[in-house]
């Protein structure tokens, strides 16, 4: 692995993280999650494989947290995806950050969307569950005390399984993301994408913080899960 990537550059800093940010091109950012989201973070995947065929007996809805849900593009593809298939879905997205939480609040409603902003642990207080908990690019964020809890609240939350979507460090998804972010303007997109990179695991890093009862499974190419599955 090439210098600039032989070990996770954790202390960095993405801009859109920034209290003092650019809001414009926080908003930027967050509307161009959407198309870098369906083409590279490996979803429709996941979707088919982990959530399409889930059911339950009465037909009543599968229920998804999507924790870190950003602007709310993750949400709103899972939800019109299981639509489109005829699967009774309700995803729940929650983020802790104000800004992330009013984006995906002003945005045109979507049947069987909900947004809030919260911490895990305020739907633990609460008592919450639901059928499935997920996150996307949200592991490579954390400080190991915050990556435990997010974990033991995941636990905690789901009935069946939780999902944590994340990216793979590696010289091959550093170069292709910087040539294939080129498009995006005015935005942090590429910018923090590289950033994001260089503070993500690779898989034996991330199978070196796995608690007991999770596994880290290839979601694709330039991506992996840690997953945690009852039963």
């Amino acid at each position: 692995m090439g210098i600039l990537l032989r070990t996770r550059a954790a202390g960095d800093v993405e801009q859109m993280d920034r209290l003092d940010c650019d809001a414009e091109l926080l908003d930027n950012t967050y509307r161009q999650f959407g198309v870098v989201n369906r083409a590279l973070s490996g979803w429709r995947r996941l979707y088919t494989k982990e959530l399409r065929t889930l059911a339950h007996p009465d037909q009543r809805p599968i229920t998804v947290l999507d924790i870190g849900s950003g602007g709310g593009d993750l949400a709103v593809m899972l939800a019109r995806w299981a639509h489109r298939d005829g699967k009774p879905l309700h995803v729940t997205g929650i983020d802790p950050d104000p800004r992330a939480a009013a984006f995906a609040g002003r945005r045109t409603p979507t049947p069987g969307v909900a947004f809030r902003q919260a911490h895990s642990g305020d739907l633990v207080r609460e008592g919450s569950m639901f059928d499935v908990v997920i996150s996307n690019h949200v592991l490579h964020h954390l400080q190991p005390g915050e990556l435990a809890q997010l974990l033991a609240d995941s636990e905690l939350l789901t009935r069946r399984k939780a999902l944590h979507n994340d990216l793979i460090r590696s010289p091959a998804a550093f170069a292709l993301f910087g040539v294939a972010a080129l498009p995006f303007r005015k935005s942090f997109i590429r910018e923090d994408g590289l950033t994001s990179i260089r503070r993500s695991y690779t898989r034996a890093e991330l199978r070196a913080v796995a608690p007991p009862g999770w596994s880290v499974e290839q979601s694709s190419a330039f991506h992996q899960v840690l997953a945690y599955r009852r039963g």
